[in-house]
């Protein structure tokens, strides 16, 4: 469905891998029925080995085909970018305005109740 189910703010300076980590270790124990995580090419290596010790689930990695010229819709992924579109709706998401990690994961998660309260209200009379 795209709807986030755990969120951590770090620095650029961190690697996407090492990011994962945070995320998935803070969701492992709210997610006992996911079984399958899909991600791109820059997560492979070391974390695939990890996330099947640490938490029991497969985390499967979704190749860009290789002759793909351009922009390319992949198979699983684009749930990933379709999210990351719905955050970009929100302006102050757009940049990075705020002084501390709190308060961006606190406008991320914001923007993500709107998304959820559009799609629970959708064909109500307003």
């Amino acid at each position: 469905m795209g709807l986030i189910q755990g969120l951590v703010v770090h620095s650029a300076a961190l690697q996407d891998r090492d990011g994962a980590k945070l995320v998935l270790t803070q969701v492992k124990d709210r997610l006992p029925r996911l079984e399958r995580i899909w991600a791109d090419a820059g997560y492979q290596g070391a974390l695939v080995q990890w996330v099947a010790d640490e938490t029991g689930w497969t985390l499967e990695i979704v190749p860009r085909p290789t002759d793909a010229a351009g922009f390319v819709v992949v198979a699983h992924r684009w749930v990933v970018e379709r999210t990351f579109a719905w955050l970009a709706k929100c302006r102050r998401l757009r940049a990075a305005y705020e002084a501390t990690v709190a308060s961006e994961e606190a406008l991320i998660r914001l923007a993500m109740l709107g998304v959820m309260l559009r799609r629970l209200c959708r064909g109500r009379a307003a």
